[in-house]
């Protein structure tokens, strides 16, 4: 027997909290939501919005106003100055889409800096540039990725959880019709991917694809809580901002699957006695120990990256820490008591009493 601190017979009902977890999702969706409309959208990183990037270091600290105000006649567009990393000697100087070559970039920011500081020495450590269309296109690509990775998520789930391989074939094909004709007509890749996305929920809930609708449900769950709080925190989405969403997608989704492996079990042993919100809230507490344990030792992990591994990392190990542990209470709170709006999987039900209180073990 695998190691377990939590009974598996505790009865912590979860499902009946199910209401209160589903106003605290919507109240903090909905604010994530209106920090991005009002911001005018997501801040993207020079990734997907295109411009240069350099950083400096200076053997001493520099004031922000001094350092911005020394670049001021060197002709960069779109200047912004941030400060970098844990001390007060790393800056990230920032310039919007230009046409000159990154070593014209490189001269200008070194003699501005000579010429108005000259009482500091300082090295220019990184010089990163993106073209306005590689930018555009990186972020079409990053957001299909990402509609992608939950599509074939559905699809696994339908045909392992509910043995629906035949409808979940359906639905692909059918979203790949969408998809290529939408595209045919001229419909931005960026609108197609989130109309696609809607349309997937759509079809899981008419084909009763429940275990693939849950999940996704909890995905979605998940990615707009963790951008909300990046907007309200004012960080930037880069690349490395989407491979942290993508990895947290798949952990989530472990977590998920877990909780309902132990649902589809419970339900071939106890459907003709006790309700499925019994079955539910027993798989959840089953599980719990298991939940825990690998959540809390991946979020010290995660939480070391974000002390100790610097600048460069230090946005990835925060979507990651947010999103980990968002994913953590969606698997608990969201994909499984949700489950029970959708109904019990067709194949699984039998005519039997039902018995017994509802989240009670």
């Amino acid at each position: 027997m695998g190691f377990s601190f939590i009974r598996h017979d505790t009865n912590v009902d979860f499902v009946g909290m199910r209401h209160k977890a589903y106003v605290l999702s919507i109240v903090l969706i909905l604010v994530g939501l209106l920090s991005i409309v009002f911001k005018g959208g997501l801040t993207y990183g020079i990734d997907f919005a295109g411009g240069a990037i350099v950083q400096v270091k200076f053997d001493r600290p520099v004031a922000d106003d001094t350092l911005k105000k020394s670049l001021e006649g060197a002709n960069l567009p779109g200047l912004a100055v941030q400060r970098f990393g844990e001390g007060e000697t790393e800056y990230l100087i920032r310039i919007s889409n230009s046409d000159e070559s990154t070593d014209v970039i490189r001269t200008a920011v070194t003699a501005a800096l000579k010429a108005n500081i000259k009482d500091a020495s300082f090295e220019v450590q990184r010089l990163e540039m993106v073209g306005p269309k590689v930018g555009a296109d990186l972020k079409s690509k990053a957001v299909e990725a990402l509609y992608y990775a939950v599509l074939l998520i559905a699809i696994y789930i339908s045909g392992r959880f509910e043995r629906r391989w035949m409808a979940s074939a359906v639905m692909a094909g059918t979203l790949a019709g969408g998809m290529y004709l939408l595209g045919i007509i001229g419909v931005p890749r960026l609108w197609l991917v989130p109309f696609s996305l809607v349309l997937t929920m759509v079809l899981c809930w008419k084909l009763r694809l429940n275990f693939a609708l849950g999940a996704i449900v909890a995905l979605v769950h998940d990615v707009l809580i963790t951008l909300g709080v990046l907007s309200l925190l004012d960080k930037e989405v880069d690349l490395n901002i989407v491979a942290a969403i993508l990895t947290l997608v798949g952990y989530s989704l472990n977590d998920t699957i877990i909780v309902y492996d132990r649902i589809r079990e419970t339900l071939r042993t106890h459907r003709k006695e006790w309700t499925y919100a019994r079955i539910i809230n027993a798989s959840i507490n089953q599980t719990l120990s298991r939940t825990i344990l690998t959540g809390g030792t991946t979020l010290v992990v995660i939480l070391a990256l974000f002390v100790l591994g610097g600048g460069v990392i230090h946005d990835f190990a925060l979507t990651m820490l947010v999103g980990v542990f968002v994913g953590i209470l969606s698997s608990i709170f969201v994909a499984s008591p949700v489950l029970l709006h959708f109904g019990m999987p067709e194949e699984e039900k039998e005519p039997a009493p039902r018995v017994g209180q509802e989240g009670a073990v």
